[in-house]
């Protein structure tokens, strides 16, 4: 049987409103509204202007272009856009046989129809180079997935007037409606990029006409035996079909009025794609798919709703099973509606949704928006995973974008025109492309670097320099939508310093400052375990232990590896002093036995206190040593510990390894304390300070002339100086430490220290 295929897709006319979009009762358009109502004609002078340039040339489809630039304005026409946007239509396509296109237009009919023409103009390069991007097949369905996304928010944040869109969705219908009139084999990247970004991105603007006429096109070119299959299991044509609901909905809204239930009744017939769209998503045979033909009921309140489902249960038979009351029990997104499914006088199942006005307008244009409920992951069908937040942003500001978008209140040709209608929508991100036509989403004021760093971290640190559309920009210059950005790299390199700085503008990206600040750290810590290596290096060297392996010395004393040891040593949170005693040999300890007659051969000392000015408690004239890890001075509690065959070792009792050796052989820590030492000139000590400074021209020098000022010989410096700061070790030799407060205090008024204290 013939089943009228090209009858049921090609010939389908548009039939929406303004109106129907935006949620409002469909009218016929105003009076006026027509060629006349704008001042010249603009639309008969655009044509006029266009006709000479656009006959006889073709596109790179084959479509005629003058033919294309109708079908287009016919397209706007019946979607109720005013004469100046049709007007529109033939200038873009004029511009493309113009040497300058924005100069003459601008010119001739003003900068808003220059602006709106290069608008056009570039996202149809855009399109393109997405549209190999979508075709690439190296990318996996997942990839493909993210870049169909990006693509969609790309064509609404790069079109700054959303009229743009509007103008590109025309035109894809309009080349789509060729290639279904000529019969001709339509491209399969073109079709499904009409499928995966056209159709969706008309369904989130709430052009529904236009989304299920390139649905229905694009499903009988990607899938023209699932498409032949669908129409003829409807054994109908689309104007049969309309027909019919047609035919419901003018009886429904006779019985309604009759019964005093104040309705406004709208319908149309399911598409096909959507009819095998739930097939295949639910699983469902054809006679189980009861909305072919669907009505909707929009009525004043609560109370009308219940009184028109009686109505329509009077008129036809229900299907009990089939019946939802979303008003008592909302979805869980917030929609409310009354579902119910009734058979016709002819058996024919049609489904009803009633609902108040209010209950409409939250399900066409809130939270609970067409779109986000039929795209929305595993509990749609659609296969189509939204994001949330470009959802919310579409949802909260769709109203009045469209408003703007097909009431065209303010005309381009009207002085004060809003020519950027919807700017503001997606700010916060920008989309832009590599070389390869890669799309890359980047927020807003996003400089090369973060497009670098986006790419690849190594590219990121190498970056020096940016090529934006073919021209060098200097790496602070923020990045537009649509731009295409190569960036120019060394070898080796890494960022710099400025890079942090916000008040430079070089990065925008949170995720590029993370990896800026990481290399940093990463450099400084490099540094760190140099300084750590070169003392421990120092060390073998003089305990002759150069034999060693790192590694396990590490891991003897702890680490999980010979660089973790040396960062803690380049840090001085380890001691040298705790792995020379790991290195040396245990030696036995003095017997007490021995101590005690060595003391007794000889003899009662002459001397009142041993040499270095320190007793040991109950024990005369016994060796000792000043421990080199704390450099011990008069005044500080101190504490002896007995060595193996070197005396007793003097520490501070604060001093760390003084506490680990103590914690591990109580037995060996002997009570000392300060005496008088032997002569006229009192005993000196060494110290080591640590001061901390901005590096500069004659620091060290100051910094020296203030300790011989304060009469502190200094015995010993070690400077190390990275990036601009300095870090000194003086040492330092005192009689009292007590007095090396006051001197700390004085070293940190000199110009550049910022701290100084005593190791």
């Amino acid at each position: 049987m013939k089943t009228g295929l090209a009858d049921a897709v090609d010939a389908a006319p548009i039939v929406m409103l303004a109106g129907d979009v935006a949620g409002e009762t469909a009218t016929a358009p105003p009076p006026g509204a027509g060629d006349n109502a704008v001042p010249d004609s603009v639309l008969v002078r655009a044509r006029a202007f266009a006709e000479p340039l656009l006959a006889g040339e073709r596109f790179d489809t084959g479509e005629d272009a003058l033919a294309h630039a109708d079908g287009v304005a016919a397209i706007l026409q019946a979607i109720g856009a005013a004469p100046s946007m049709r007007a529109a239509a033939y200038l873009v396509y004029a511009g493309e046989y113009l040497a300058k296109p924005e100069e003459v237009i601008a010119k001739a009919y003003g900068e808003s129809y220059a602006s709106l023409v290069a608008h056009t103009r570039k996202l149809v390069q855009v399109q393109r180079s997405a549209r190999e991007a979508l075709g690439d097949a190296a990318l996996d369905a997942a990839q493909q997935a993210a870049q169909v996304e990006r693509v969609r928010k790309m064509l609404l944040a790069f079109s700054r007037d959303l009229r743009v869109v509007l103008l590109r969705l025309a035109s894809r219908l309009q080349t789509l409606r060729y290639y279904a009139a000529s019969k001709q084999p339509c491209p399969q990247a073109l079709a499904r990029e009409s499928a995966q970004v056209f159709a969706p991105l008309a369904n989130r603007l709430g052009i529904w006409q236009i989304k299920w006429e390139i649905e229905d096109l694009a499903f009988r070119f990607l899938q023209p035996d699932e498409y032949k299959r669908v129409a003829g299991l409807l054994d109908e044509k689309r104007v049969e079909r309309e027909q019919v609901i047609e035919g419901a909905r003018a009886h429904l809204g006779r019985v309604l009025k009759e019964a005093g239930v104040h309705a406004e009744v709208q319908g149309r017939p399911k598409h096909l794609y959507s009819i095998w769209k739930k097939m295949q998503g639910k699983q469902l045979g054809f006679e189980r798919v009861l909305d072919v033909r669907a009505l909707r009921v929009i009525v004043d309140d609560v109370p009308a709703c219940y009184a028109a489902l009686g109505r329509v249960h009077e008129l036809w038979h229900a299907l009990p099973e089939e019946f939802d009351d979303y008003i008592a029990r909302p979805k869980a997104n917030g929609y409310q509606s009354l579902h119910t499914v009734v058979l016709d006088e002819q058996d024919r199942p049609i489904e009803i949704q009633i609902r108040t006005a209010a209950m409409h307008e939250h399900a066409e244009s809130g939270i609970a928006a067409h779109w986000a409920y039929k795209e929305a992951g595993a509990r749609g069908y659609a296969g189509v995973s939204a994001g949330g937040d470009f959802e919310e942003q579409v949802a909260q500001a769709r109203k009045a974008v469209l408003r703007q978008l097909l009431a065209w209140e303010r005309e381009l040709v009207e002085p004060g025109g809003d020519a950027a209608a919807g700017q503001g929508l997606f700010d916060d991100r920008i989309y832009v492309f590599t070389p390869q036509a890669a799309i890359i989403e980047l927020p807003a004021g996003a400089t090369a670097i973060d497009f670098a760093y986006t790419l690849h971290t190594d590219l990121g640190h190498r970056c020096r320099g940016a090529r934006v559309d073919g021209a060098m920009v200097t790496l602070n210059t923020p990045l537009a939508s649509g731009q295409t950005v190569e960036i120019v790299a060394v070898k080796e390199g890494g960022p710099s310093l400025d890079w942090l700085n916000s008040e430079l503008g070089y990065l925008r990206s949170s995720r590029a400052k993370t990896k800026v600040r990481a290399w940093f750290n990463a450099l400084t810590q490099q540094h760190t375990v140099a300084r750590g290596r070169e003392a421990v290096e120092k060390l073998l060297q003089r305990e002759g232990r150069t034999a060693i392996k790192l590694d396990e010395l590490a891991a003897q004393l702890g680490f999980r590896n010979a660089d973790a040891l040396f960062e803690v040593v380049g840090k001085d949170e380890l001691s040298l002093r705790t792995i020379e005693t790991l290195l040396r040999p245990p030696e036995p300890l003095p017997d007490p036995d021995e101590l005690l007659a060595q003391r007794l051969s000889r003899g009662p000392s002459s001397e009142a206190t041993p040499k270095g000015g320190v007793l040991v408690v109950g024990v005369e004239s016994l060796l000792t040593t000043l421990a080199r890890c704390c450099k011990p001075a008069p005044p500080d509690v101190i504490g002896g510990y007995v060595t193996r065959g070197k005396g007793v070792a003097i520490h501070r009792v604060g001093c760390s390894n003084f506490r680990q050796m103590a914690g591990r052989s109580p037995e060996r820590v002997i009570g000392v304390a300060w005496g008088r030492p032997r002569g006229d000139a009192p005993a000196v000590y060494p110290v080591d300070v640590s001061v901390e400074a901005t590096d500069r021209q004659g620091l060290l020098r100051d910094i020296s002339e203030l300790f011989a000022k304060e009469k502190m010989n200094v015995v010993g410096v070690h400077t190390q100086t990275v990036r601009g700061s300095a870090w000194m070790t003086f040492t330092v030799e005192v009689s009292d430490s007590a007095r090396l407060h006051a001197v700390l205090g004085a070293v940190c008024q000199v110009n550049g220290v910022r701290g100084a204290r005593r190791r």
